[in-house]
């Protein structure tokens, strides 16, 4: 597929306009890349989320293919079947299967880290062929902003209270993209609304592979993150940036980096753009910040070495921290 803007707008969205996802909402927007190389001939799942309450209300929808909602904790079991089903029609003729059929499944991180994940191993350990991308905002937003097992270390949400004792959620994120990985699945990747290109290249090598495949790709949320609409893209960008969300993907076993940043930036630069780590910018909390930087820190050498590369000297260190800036709330 030719990734050319002039192109790519010229073609029919198979995510209709006039849906009611929040202003600066990004999900819509790489929702419409995906479709875009997935085509007319595809089957969407969708987990419970903002995604499917929001183009899905009863008797209206923005999807222009066909399109199924699942509970929270199915979406890879319906996924599972409908890929079944569709093998056993093709093999007792009652369909040609000459025409691919692409089965694509849509989840937040509340149903893809936490409540989905078990039907989801599953379909991945059984080899069905889908794609499942996780629509990452670090939280249950849908249903008022509650952690999950994405969420950062530090982070306010309605149910990790920031107060004296405690600085937000105490507990680190839980590393989804490498569990999928441990499955054997054919291709695994992290991905960020802000390198389109990125997101649609790594959507084709998936639903190239005749098996099951996974992208995490963050999607910031205005609502949830305390911040303008304006700035989803933007908060991407950073999060690549400070390495709090590094872009890299596993093709049959083989780690790649595919985005280097030039300048590892603080993630104080991550955090001050958001009003749910407000609290951590106090002189009280710098011993969390740093907590996460080192968390950052580690987690990027890792993926350095799992990826093969080496780091020069000059490089090792991050940006220094320039000192907090205004939060955006």
């Amino acid at each position: 597929m030719e990734l050319n803007l002039r192109e790519l707008s010229g073609q029919p969205d198979m995510l209709a306009p006039g849906h009611s996802l929040c202003p600066g909402c990004v999900e819509s927007v790489v929702v419409r890349q995906i479709l875009h190389v997935a085509g007319p001939n595809t089957v969407v799942v969708s987990a419970t989320g903002c995604l499917s309450v929001s183009t899905s209300p009863y008797p209206f929808t923005a999807w222009r293919v066909p399109w199924i909602h699942n509970l929270f904790a199915n979406a890879g079991a319906t996924v599972a079947g409908i890929e079944a089903a569709y093998k056993s029609l093709v093999r007792s003729g009652r369909i040609d299967g000459d025409k691919k059929v692409n089965f694509l499944v849509f989840g937040g991180d509340g149903g893809t880290y936490d409540i989905g994940l078990q039907s989801l191993s599953g379909a991945l350990e059984r080899g069905h062929r889908f794609l499942y991308v996780c629509l990452n905002n670090e939280a249950y937003m849908n249903t008022g902003i509650q952690r999950s097992s994405a969420t950062l270390p530090g982070t306010w949400t309605t149910t990790s209270h920031v107060g004296s004792v405690l600085p937000g959620k105490v507990e680190p994120r839980k590393d989804l993209t490498a569990i999928v990985a441990a499955h054997g699945t054919p291709f695994v990747a992290q991905a960020s609304p802000h390198l389109w290109k990125d997101v649609m290249r790594k959507v084709e090598t998936a639903l190239d592979k005749d098996g099951p495949s996974f992208i995490n790709l963050l999607a910031p949320c205005p609502r949830g993150w305390r911040t303008g609409p304006e700035l989803g893209i933007q908060l991407g960008r950073i999060a690549v940036e400070t390495c709090i969300w590094p872009i890299y993907e596993i093709n049959d076993g083989v780690w790649k980096l595919n985005v280097r940043p030039r300048e590892k930036k603080p993630v104080s630069e991550w955090l001050e753009i958001q009003g749910r780590f407000a609290h951590l910018l106090k002189p009280e909390r710098r011993s969390e910040v740093d907590r996460i930087q080192n968390m950052v820190d580690r987690a990027w050498d890792e993926l350095l070495a799992r990826c093969n590369v080496a780091e020069p000297p000059a490089e090792r260190k991050t940006a220094p921290d320039r000192g907090p800036k205004p939060v955006a709330v």
